[in-house]
């Protein structure tokens, strides 16, 4: 991603303490949707973008870590740790941390991903300071005490149950199984029954004193937001906590992988008693930073990406066949996915397969029509300005772009890339993805004799 303005200002020390660095990443207009940086001698990202006209605020921290740096034998350790910073801190008890952001009538929260972690708190404008102390506390704070962890394991085991119990969840995990194998990529976020059981005070807290130094978080704050006043607080926090105690720590690079990793023809079937059988279908996709990626979004809302899609008129308008059929991608930052998800009865999978198939291999063979590009284009724009309306968006975008790309996009600028791309880009890069032997994973009441039709499907 590209920026479109910075200019950078070195803060006077105060107090003898050593000089940050702040720049203007995107100056906005009339000072509305300004975004800043300031990165502290410690290390430590700060990222805002102003909104005056609203009267709320969310701030966020994310954490360069995901279940992508975990070992076999860590898996869950990054959502484990997740958990148990929400349980208390030297200054506050988990009760306190909630009871906080309650009492204002705010939302909290935190997400764990394959790649990163983000913790968020969304309160009025008048009360970020105290998001700001008690989100800032939880990062900086933790006791991650014995006993927590031991309770906590059975909250976690029970949100593994709760998501084995939805065949939909399952068969993404599935998935991402069948293309990426035994690596930190194709296991589950949340770890497994036997991994999250063995995994021990010890291990969650060596992994917390890793991967939560300030040079591995991006501090993110969006909505009626002053920078310099977020800047001083979150830094009176983190010192507070003796978290800013080197002064000439860098941050870490945005992530660039260790290789691509391709799977093609693997088919992964787990026999349950559902009522639908549950598809994916897909290949290898584009890493994130892939400039291809802006004309592959085009490809996958044309295809399978609303209402007028090609698969949702193929498989559900025309023929009935499913209620839920979409496309979708995921960019990691060194390899992607490009998948097709639909549910049905367990009895019509080979015929939605058979739909699925045979329109991913005319549009890689033949194209869009430049109708349905240009229809794309216009859904993929909107949708993008649309998903962007509440704070907690743009400080999801703003936190996210820091931490992966170590740039900022404005929305226009986005716009104009989403624009800009040509017809003969989407069918260049349909050719690329759609036309690679697929991978299949499903979840349903198979029989033995469609077992093995299902494993000729892709071959």
């Amino acid at each position: 991603m590209t920026s479109r303005s910075s200019r950078a200002t070195a803060r006077p020390s105060s107090e003898g303490r050593a000089v940050a660095r702040t720049q203007t990443l995107l100056p906005g207009r009339d000072g509305i949707g300004t975004v800043r940086r300031t990165t502290l001698p410690g290390g430590l990202r700060i990222v805002t973008e102003t909104l005056p006209s609203v009267r709320s605020a969310t701030f966020g921290i994310w954490a360069h870590v995901g279940s992508r740096d975990e070992t076999p034998t860590l898996n869950g350790a990054t959502h484990y740790l997740e958990h148990l910073l929400f349980k208390g801190t030297h200054k506050r008890s988990a009760l306190d941390i909630s009871a906080a952001i309650d009492a204002v009538g705010g939302e909290m929260n935190a997400f764990t991903a394959k790649e990163y972690t983000c913790y968020y708190a969304r309160v009025l404008d008048t009360d970020l300071p105290l998001a700001i102390d008690v989100v800032c506390d939880m990062l900086t704070g933790s006791l991650i005490l014995e006993e927590d962890v031991d309770a906590e394991r059975g909250v976690i085991l029970e949100e593994i149950a709760m998501t084995e119990d939805d065949p939909g969840d399952v068969v993404h995990e599935l998935f991402a199984q069948t293309m990426f194998g035994d690596t930190p990529l194709g296991r589950p976020v949340l770890g497994t029954v036997d991994t999250v059981n063995a995994l021990t005070r010890g291990q969650i807290a060596r992994f917390y004193k890793k991967h939560y130094d300030p040079t591995h978080l991006v501090v993110a704050a969006a909505g009626n937001v002053d920078h310099a006043t977020v800047v001083r607080q979150v830094r009176s926090a983190f010192e507070k906590a003796g978290a800013l105690t080197r002064t000439d720590a860098t941050p870490v690079a945005p992530r660039d992988g260790l290789r691509t990793l391709r799977a093609a023809g693997r088919v992964e079937l787990l026999n349950r008693k559902t009522e639908q059988a549950h598809v994916v279908l897909g290949m290898p996709g584009l890493a994130r930073t892939d400039e291809r990626r802006w004309a592959l979004g085009v490809l996958n809302t044309a295809l399978g990406g609303g209402m007028s899609s090609r698969l949702f008129q193929e498989v559900r308008e025309k023929r009935g066949l499913a209620y839920s059929v979409y496309s979708y991608t995921s960019g990691f930052a060194d390899c992607g996915l490009f998948g097709v998800y639909a549910g049905c009865r367990p009895g019509q999978v080979h015929d939605v397969l058979k739909i699925c198939r045979d329109e991913l291999h005319k549009v890689a063979t033949e194209g869009l029509t430049d109708d349905e590009i240009a229809r794309a284009v216009g859904q993929l724009s909107g949708s993008t300005v649309l998903g962007l309306e509440d704070t907690g968006a743009l400080m999801n975008r703003i936190g996210k772009s820091e931490l992966c790309w170590g740039t900022q996009m404005s929305v226009d600028d986005m716009l104009d890339r989403i624009a800009a791309v040509t017809p003969d880009e989407v069918r260049e890069v349909a050719r690329d993805v759609l036309d690679q032997r697929p991978s299949l994973s499903v979840i349903g009441p198979l029989k033995d004799k469609q077992a093995d039709r299902l494993h000729q499907a892709v071959s």
